[in-house]
C-alpha cells in the first residue's frame, strides 16, 4: 500500500512553490500526493498545473486590524475545518505538510483532530499568525533562520531552510539572454517584487531606467497588471508580469538581483548564489517580517539592504553598484551556508512521521 500525503498552504505563491519543490522527491519516495487549498486562491491553478489532485475548502483571512470581514471570516474558517475534516477522512493520509498561509489553519487543525501527524513550515524569522495557531498541534516545525528557534517549542523546531525547486538551478544563461534579446557583453540586473509585484520598486526602477541602463541590462518581473506599455521596445529592458518555465533561465542570466525580502524569494537567491539588494516591505504594509528576514541575511553577508523609506533614485543606484562591485564577497558568503539541502531534510521528517504506526 502506497504512502499518502496531503500538502496545504496558500494565499500567495510563496506559500505554494515550496510545496511544489517537494513533489519530485515525494513521488520518488512513492507517495500519493493530494493538496487542500482555498477554493479560488492562487494555489489552485499552480497545483493543478503540476498534475496534483486538488481540493478546495472555505477560508477566511486572519487579520490584525479592524475590518468588517473579521466578523464573517471566522465562520468561513469553521466551515473550512469541517470540509477539510471530511476530505481527510476520505483520503486517509499518513501525514500532512503545511507551508502556511490562512488556508492552512482549518486543514492542520482538522488533521490534528483526526490524529494525523502534521509538519508545518515557517518561512519568516518570526512565526505568522496562521502558523501560531498551528504550532500547538504540529509534531514538527521547520524554519529558515537560526533566530527563529527562540520562538518555537524546542522539541518541535528544526532549521531546514526552504524547499527550492530543483529546476531553478538548471537554467542556461544564454537562454535567458535570448529570451530578452540581451547581449552577453553587459551585466544583467533582475528585479523582482514578489508574485504581486511591488509598486514602489517598480516605480523606482522605471524612474531610474536611463541611468541604470548605462551599466546594466534589466529583466523586470513587475507583477500581474503592472506592465508599462510605454517602455516596450527599449533596448536592454524587458518587463514581464511573471515568468514560469523561463524563470530559471532569467536567474541564470542575472548577475545581481533587486528583490523584496519574502523568505522564499531570498532563499532562492541564496540557493542560486545571486548577489542581491533587498528592499523589504515596510511595517505599514506588513507585520515587519521582511525587515527581520533582510536584517538576518545582511548580518550573514548574503545581502545588502535598502529600507523602502530610504528608497530614492540615488540610493537605488548606489545600492545596485555596491552589490555589483562586491558581488564576489556575497557569493562566497552564500556558498558557506548549510541550508542548501532543505528538500531532503524535510523529506526525512515526513518519512519519520508517515512510517510511524
Amino acid at each position: 500500500m502506497s504512502k499518502r500525503i496531503v500538502l496545504t498552504g496558500g494565499g500567495t505563491a510563496g506559500h505554494v512553490t515550496p510545496n511544489l519543490a517537494l513533489l519530485p522527491e515525494l513521488k520518488k519516495a512513492g507517495y500519493e500526493i493530494f493538496y487542500i487549498g482555498s477554493e479560488q486562491g492562487i494555489e489552485k491553478k499552480l497545483v493543478e498545473d503540476a498534475g496534483i489532485t486538488y481540493y478546495g475548502v472555505s477560508t477566511g483571512k486572519l487579520r490584525r486590524y479592524f475590518d468588517l470581514k473579521n466578523f464573517t471570516d471566522p465562520v468561513r474558517i469553521v466551515k473550512g475545518f469541517f470540509q477539510a475534516k471530511a476530505i481527510l477522512k476520505k483520503l486517509k493520509p499518513d501525514v500532512v505538510f503545511s507551508k502556511g498561509g490562512f488556508v492552512s489553519v482549518p486543514v492542520v487543525r482538522a488533521a490534528a483532530s483526526l490524529k494525523i501527524p502534521c509538519i508545518i513550515h515557517e518561512s519568516d524569522l518570526t512565526p505568522g499568525l496562521a502558523n501560531k495557531l498551528c504550532i500547538p498541534v504540529a509534531v514538527k516545525v521547520c524554519c529558515n533562520f537560526p533566530e527563529t528557534l527562540q520562538y518555537l517549542p524546542p522539541d518541535k523546531a528544526v532549521v531546514t531552510g526552504t524547499p527550492i525547486r530543483a529546476e531553478l538551478s538548471e537554467g542556461i544563461a544564454r537562454e535567458g539572454l535570448k529570451l530578452c534579446d540581451f547581449t552577453e557583453f553587459k551585466p544583467v540586473l533582475m528585479v523582482m517584487g514578489g508574485s504581486q509585484g511591488a509598486r514602489s520598486i517598480n516605480n523606482a526602477i522605471r524612474a531610474s531606467l536611463d541611468k541604470i541602463l548605462k551599466d546594466f541590462q534589466i529583466i523586470h518581473l513587475c507583477g500581474k497588471g503592472n506592465l508599462d506599455p510605454s517602455l516596450e521596445g527599449i533596448r536592454g529592458y524587458r518587463q514581464f508580469e511573471y515568468l514560469d518555465e523561463d524563470l530559471k533561465h532569467a536567474f541564470a542570466a542575472a548577475d545581481i538581483v533587486v528583490s523584496r525580502a519574502g523568505a522564499n524569494a531570498i532563499c532562492e537567491l541564496i540557493a542560486l548564489k545571486k548577489p542581491n539588494l533587498l528592499i523589504p516591505l515596510p511595517t505599514n504594509g506588513s507585520r515587519g517580517d521582511q525587515l527581520l528576514n533582510a536584517a538576518s541575511f545582511e548580518s550573514q553577508g548574503f545581502s545588502l539592504v535598502l529600507k523602502e523609506e530610504d528608497l530614492t533614485e540615488e540610493t537605488l543606484l548606489s545600492g545596485i553598484q555596491e552589490v555589483y562591485c562586491n558581488r564576489q564577497s556575497y557569493i562566497e558568503a552564500m556558498s558557506k551556508t548549510s541550508q542548501i539541502k532543505s528538500v531532503l531534510t524535510i523529506l526525512k521528517l515526513i518519512e519519520e512521521q508517515a512510517t510511524r504506526k
